[in-house]
């Protein structure tokens, strides 16, 4: 395979790759290896607007104890079981 690059990153893949002791193919190897690594994570403000999303969700979370939680999951389980509506919809006239 055979590219073509630019004078400036010609330059830097040579140095780097004079420093790392690496043939320049390495060093171009290593480099797409970390940058497919990267490509799958969130950049930096990707991650704060989660995280700001995340907090104002966790701020709504209720607070009470975990046995209401419980009895209201069990109350809306048993409604589900028992066919849910008591009486038919009405009609549009």
């Amino acid at each position: 395979m055979t590219f073509t690059l630019d004078e400036r990153t010609a330059e830097r893949i040579a140095r780097t790759a004079q420093r790392l002791g690496l043939s320049k193919s390495g060093v171009v190897r290593e480099a797409v290896r970390e940058y497919a690594a990267r490509i799958g994570s969130l950049g930096e403000g990707e991650r704060l607007r989660l995280l700001e999303i995340f907090d104002t969700v966790v701020a709504r979370i209720p607070a009470g104890p975990a046995t209401e939680v419980d009895r209201e999951i069990t109350a809306v389980r048993r409604a589900r079981r028992e066919g849910g509506r008591r009486r038919r919809p009405r009609r549009p006239e």
